[in-house]
């Protein structure tokens, strides 16, 4: 973890909310991809894709899905291209400066991790004040935002060396403890019991029919979840952490309340026009 008398004191928290028109296409050049389901080529990293187009902008961008970009559209760098393309290298493009390419292009996969911790963080700190945690997690939530806000900040030499595993190390556990805290309040405002023990984290649930089973407050962290058949179940209050939902049916699902659910791991599923607020609608 990078020390933190080499941090600034005071930073606002970024955008966790991506902004293609103030990046330079650095996930279009940075990041690899291998000819797939998912993509129709493939690319090494720091190769610019074939659709980038002068402005950065993707020239295809409506069409994604129907010319078997489908890797494209489930993709969300948290607002880090914007950070590094506008902050970490003070809006000089990998065009106009092309020695700073390969630092650019390397720091992208780094600062796209910190936000996704953030992203997990705030939402963290949002449970915590409909629930007020103990003290001394409360405190540590904020620290670890306030720190790795920071960190987001600092020169591209500096995030170069961030310990990215001591940060998932410090962030997992105040994770965890949140979800634990919010689960067992919602179990007792159910009535309801733990779930069963094949719903727990890191599950293989492979292509599983899941359809319409009560899975609120089950612990699903890291478990495996494509190809699953999760259509109409009820997952209120059900930690997604990290689930790989890829082609996972969630039409028809209640959503609302889940914890730790991303727009990449939605986008990954099949969703239909279910919505996240209790009157889900199968298509």
């Amino acid at each position: 973890m990078t020390s933190s008398p080499n941090l600034p004191t005071t930073q606002p928290i970024p955008s966790l909310e991506p902004d293609c028109s103030r990046c330079f296409g650095l996930c279009c050049v940075a990041l690899p991809f291998a000819r797939s389901a998912d993509f129709p080529v493939s690319k090494s990293a720091g190769t610019p894709c074939r659709n980038l187009s002068a402005d950065f902008s993707c020239g295809i961008h409506t069409g994604l899905r129907e010319q078997g970009w489908k890797g494209c559209t489930v993709f969300d760098c948290f607002g880090a291209g914007q950070q590094v393309s506008q902050v970490t290298f003070g809006g000089v493009s990998w065009r106009d400066a092309p020695e700073t390419a390969s630092q650019m292009f390397a720091v992208l996969p780094v600062m796209h991790q910190l936000h996704e911790m953030l992203v997990h963080l705030s939402e963290a700190i949002a449970l915590s004040s409909s629930s007020p945690p103990p003290a001394a997690l409360a405190h540590e939530l904020e620290m670890a935002q306030r720190e790795l806000t920071a960190v987001t900040a600092t020169s591209a030499e500096q995030l170069l060396h961030v310990d990215l595993t001591a940060w998932r190390g410090r962030v997992g556990p105040l994770l965890r403890q949140t979800s634990e805290r919010v689960r067992a309040a919602a179990r007792r405002q159910y009535a309801i019991g733990p779930p069963a023990r094949r719903f727990r984290r890191h599950a293989d649930l492979v292509g599983a029919d899941l359809s319409g089973l009560d899975l609120r407050t089950a612990d699903l962290n890291g478990a495996l979840l494509i190809g699953a058949d999760l259509h109409g179940a009820d997952l209120r209050h059900a930690d997604l952490l990290g689930a790989d939902l890829r082609d996972a049916d969630l039409r028809g699902s209640r959503l609302d309340t889940v914890l730790f659910l991303t727009r990449p791991q939605l986008a990954a599923a099949r969703l239909g026009s279910a919505r996240a607020d209790g009157d889900q609608r199968e298509q």
